[in-house]
């Protein structure tokens, strides 16, 4: 079984790898449902999913009306306004089948002008709190795409005190050193508050461009078992953070089985090897 830690203040024990629902985006109800069958058998017991993930909260239904409460489960919001982001909520829970989300997420604000209207008068914000308040969700967290998010996380917590954050976190995104200094400032605020610190990305190799691949994800992955346990034990070596899996649920087994064989952890020689042979790149710039 694949080891839990406490996810922030929340106390959940929640998995140190977490279910990212992406990938059921564009997946039949039976292969979700074979999905859950693999998530049951390596002890994921936390799910972050989005109302913008294509189909995933209607395919998380029927788990969830029939094993709610042997879930933590997230979901997020890419709405700005209050307004918005309300009715969006409404529907995720009507997709989810469930009376309330665990941690409802302001997804994807890194743009400082979307982050001025979340964060202003009438924006996501409010309605993060109204939520809250009516017990429609538990908590609040922000999460975030690109070289700008953990600056842009940083800034989020000095305006309200969320309950966690997410942002990418590979080998060679730490390898940038204002990309590693920001994370390490915003890590660093959130152990004092003890934020819980979710990482996406793992198993990136580099953007998609032209190329064609028969995997559900927007940038191309690695996709061999080799590559995955390396990437794999690289983020779980640190104690802090959570790793969110990947997007396609063909990918995901190998996910599960380096998470629960972990016995070592790659040296930056052997990860600078990887990069070299597998002409990795960063995936954002």
């Amino acid at each position: 079984m694949i080891p839990v830690k406490e996810f922030g203040r929340t106390g959940h024990l929640s998995s140190r790898v977490l279910f990212g629902a992406a990938a059921l985006g564009e997946v039949n109800q039976k292969e979700a449902d074979e999905t859950f069958a693999l998530l049951q058998k390596y002890g994921i017991n936390h799910i972050d999913t989005a109302r913008s993930y294509g189909e995933a909260e209607v395919r998380l239904g029927p788990l969830m009306k029939k094993d709610r409460k042997e879930y933590f489960l997230a979901s997020k919001t890419n709405k700005r306004t209050k307004v918005e982001a309300l009715e969006e909520l409404y529907q995720s829970l009507e997709r989810l089948q469930t009376d309330h989300i665990d941690l409802w997420q302001l997804h994807f604000l890194v743009d400082p002008q979307e982050w001025e209207i979340a964060m202003g008068e009438g924006g996501v914000l409010e309605a993060a709190l109204d939520a809250k308040r009516q017990g429609l969700v538990k908590y609040l967290g922000v999460t975030g795409h690109g070289i700008d998010a953990p600056k842009s996380h940083f800034r989020s917590l000095l305006r309200y005190d969320f309950d966690s954050v997410l942002f990418p976190y590979n080998y060679l995104m730490m390898k940038h050193t204002q990309y590693h200094e920001d994370v390490d400032t915003l890590v660093s605020l959130c152990k004092e508050r003890n934020v819980a610190i979710q990482t996406i990305k793992s198993l990136a190799k580099r953007p998609l461009g032209d190329r064609k691949i028969p995997f559900a994800t927007w940038y191309e992955p690695l996709s061999d078992k080799d590559s995955i346990d390396m990437s794999v034990a690289y983020v779980l070596q640190n104690p802090d953070i959570f790793l969110n899996s990947t997007g396609d649920i063909h990918l995901l087994p190998f996910v599960l089985e380096a998470a629960d064989t972990l016995l070592d952890y790659p040296t930056d020689e052997a990860m600078e090897a990887l990069v070299k042979a597998y002409d990795m790149e960063m995936l954002f710039t």
